[in-house]
């Protein structure tokens, strides 16, 4: 079964993980977790990471919207 979802929507449940993942790593337990000697990630990444991941694809959206209302063909875009 296939969702689909408006670019719109996409965003929105994007922004609202972000506003999410700000939120958990606000907290004093999860800054608790995250200090420890014991916290560990296979590529050292921490939940700030995942924020900023999602900002850039967030980004990439807004310019993928810009240059097809602008009706230019985008080349040499990705990473």
């Amino acid at each position: 079964m296939e969702i689909k979802l408006t670019t719109q929507e996409i965003r929105a449940i994007l922004q609202g993980c972000q506003y999410t993942l700000r939120l958990v790593g606000s907290s004093q337990d999860y800054r608790k977790i995250q200090s420890s000697e014991y916290f560990s990630t296979s590529n050292d990444v921490v939940l700030n990471d995942a924020f900023n991941i999602l900002g850039e694809v967030v980004d990439a959206i807004d310019e993928v919207e810009q240059f097809s209302q602008q009706g230019e063909p985008r080349h040499g875009a990705g990473n």
